[in-house]
């Protein structure tokens, strides 16, 4: 297929029926997850039978939408690399709180067309909330537009993040960061999803999102559907490096600005 026809609302709303149908089936094995079949594949990064045979029903059924698309996936169950068009799939985005039955944790599919996120699906199973996005589209969830907060005062606003669990060697910065975004917010709040923080930052929930140590599936998703809900995303120093550079500021326009101003100058001297 000529990329120049491909139809990315149609691929899109095809996303939102296969994250769902996943996430049917990983909402029924919650509860019949047992400890022996929880692996560790490092230190703090786990993975159960429910990830890998997730990641094979979106593989099936992506693949069926675009043949000649290729896959960059968590659990690896799929390596083949499509030459203009590829799948970025995390089959369960918040597995510790799965394993730990805790409610939040997502199906996220994404597509890549070239070096642009084109399309992006996140489904947080417990509340059955579908968030959405398109290239050309607005952002969508559960089929109403959403738009990022519009907020401009940083003292408060609400501001999600995550908690490294390995590479540490940046800890130093972070808790400075830390530090000063709980003196100069109404909060923070730390769910265990990154696709579930970009979601709801694209939802106006919170107003900003920041962490590193991410992974190309942890938020590629995200990526669109924060900037088609009117957000601005870059890595920490202001630049397009956010879907392979391990490190996400997103937020509304005016509050990406604060957070950015903190992050980069903290991770520069800390760092």
């Amino acid at each position: 297929m000529n990329t120049s026809e491909v139809d990315y609302k149609s691929i899109c709303i095809k996303m939102c029926d296969l994250g769902k149908t996943a996430g049917e089936y990983i909402r029924k094995q919650s509860a019949l997850l047992l400890s022996e079949q929880i692996e560790e594949k490092g230190d703090h990064d786990y993975v159960t039978y429910v990830d890998k045979t997730a990641e094979k029903m979106l593989v099936e059924g992506l693949r069926k939408i675009l043949p000649e698309a290729g896959f960059i996936t968590e659990e690896k169950t799929d390596s083949t690399k499509g030459e203009t068009l590829n799948w970025i799939i995390d089959p369960l985005d918040g597995t510790t709180n799965f394993i730990h039955q805790i409610p939040v944790y997502c199906v996220s599919i994404a597509l890549k067309e070239n070096d642009e996120i084109v399309a992006g699906v996140i489904y947080e199973i417990n509340l059955d909330e579908c968030f959405y996005a398109w290239k050309g589209g607005k952002s969508m969830l559960n089929g109403q537009i959403i738009e990022v907060s519009p907020r401009t005062d940083f003292n408060t606003s609400l501001i999600a993040t995550g908690f490294p669990y390995y590479d540490y060697g940046k800890l130093d910065a972070y808790l400075q960061v830390f530090k000063e975004m709980m003196e100069s917010t109404a909060g923070l709040r730390r769910l265990g999803s990154a696709a579930a923080d970009m979601a709801y930052t694209a939802a106006g929930r919170f107003e900003g999102f920041y962490e590193y140590g991410l992974n190309p599936w942890d938020v590629a998703a995200g990526i669109i559907i924060v900037k088609q809900a009117g957000g601005i995303v870059s890595d920490f120093k202001g630049g397009n490096d956010a879907l392979f550079g391990k490190e996400l500021i997103c937020g509304s326009p005016h509050i990406h600005k604060n957070m950015l101003s903190i992050i980069s100058r903290l991770f520069s001297t800390f760092a």
